[in-house]
């Protein structure tokens, strides 16, 4: 529900509320709202940057940091995440500015796999001379020391500052960890095989119910789960869009999962759901229309037809929302009515 100063002032002229209450009112919804990670052209020049900082340390990283050896990656990495730690832990509560704050914990987080890297290097562990660079491109069983370690500094960094932005780095690295655990599991890496995917879409549907465990057990307004949830579709939605379809029936389980997406992104309250599964959804209807009824006249008008139910349904639940919203919450686990109530 958004709130309008007008709103507001209305109420003071139906005598609902004083104009000083009005006026102390707005002010602090102003101030809790700049804290709110949405997108304010001030929200965005924050994530910009620290994206843009983030992927300088990350995916952008040139082959020059080589030239300082493994020592000296080491200790200049270890350095930025001290630095980044102090001002992060300033800006966090002494300027009470988490946005920021959380930007430059995940930062700290992203260079720990460059300081392990750097360790690792050192202790001549990687003679044959592979860049960090490559860790974000190319599959090895051994940044899996690096991943466990980042996993430690953001649970640590979590723990102490609870901030929201800092899970990103988290469900990154967990995406990679499923993907350099293919090592342990064949004798060499099956990038188009089946397996592959499975594994992929395994971790991914794990870290979805982590997700959920994680937003069922918040208890305030942050949102902890956003980036695993991000990061689980991608991995399990990619993987399913990717494996190969044997006959249409498969085809057709396709649509339904991904139709099964979207009643969860309703259920739950996440777009993400609902993106992944609108664009499954389409893909979906798009094999149909230039494959399976490629030459039908029909087809296009029994989508039409589907859209436009699917427009009416959505005028119906409208109409009658409060008293199907309370029907059918009482089908759902009370956990997850809880944690809808307290989303709003």
């Amino acid at each position: 529900m958004e709130i309008r100063k007008s709103d507001l002032e209305q109420a003071v002229q139906q005598q609902v509320m004083t104009a000083e209450v009005q006026e102390r009112l707005w002010r602090f919804l102003e101030e809790r709202q700049l804290q709110r990670p949405i997108f304010r052209g001030l929200h965005i020049l924050y994530y910009v940057g620290g994206m843009i900082a983030i992927g300088a340390c990350s995916l952008f990283m040139t082959l020059g940091w080589e030239l300082f050896g493994g020592w000296g990656l080491f200790s200049l990495a270890l350095g930025m995440a001290g630095g980044m730690v102090t001002v992060g832990r300033w800006l966090l509560e002494e300027k009470e500015l988490p946005i920021p704050a959380g930007i430059l914990l995940a930062l700290t987080v992203v260079l720990v796999p460059l300081a392990l890297y750097g360790l690792q290097n050192g202790l001549g562990w990687w003679a044959e001379g592979m860049p960090f660079r490559e860790y974000h491109t190319r599959i090895d069983k051994r940044w899996l020391l690096m991943e466990l370690g980042s996993l430690a500094a953001a649970a640590l960094l979590l723990w102490r500052f609870r901030l929201p932005f800092a899970v990103m780095p988290v469900a990154v690295t967990l995406w990679y960890m499923s993907m350099d655990l293919l090592p342990f599991l064949a004798g060499q890496l099956p990038w188009s095989g089946k397996l592959a995917h499975a594994i992929s879409m395994v971790f991914g549907l794990g870290m979805l119910l982590l997700a959920l465990w994680v937003d069922l057990r918040t208890r305030d307004d942050k949102d902890f789960a956003f980036w695993l949830y991000l990061f689980g579709l991608f991995a399990f939605w990619g993987s399913l869009s990717l494996m190969e379809a044997g006959n249409e029936w498969d085809r057709l389980l396709y649509g339904c999962l991904n139709m099964g997406l979207l009643v969860v992104g309703g259920i739950l309250r996440r777009r993400a759901f609902a993106v992944f599964g609108a664009l499954g959804v389409a893909g979906y209807l798009f094999h149909l229309s230039h494959r399976l009824f490629v030459n039908s006249m029909l087809f296009p008008f029994v989508l039409i037809g589907l859209g436009l139910g699917l427009v009416y349904l959505g005028l119906l639940w409208q109409r009658h929302e409060a008293a199907l919203a309370t029907r059918y919450r009482c089908l759902l686990p009370s956990s997850v009515r809880e944690m809808l109530e307290r989303r709003g």
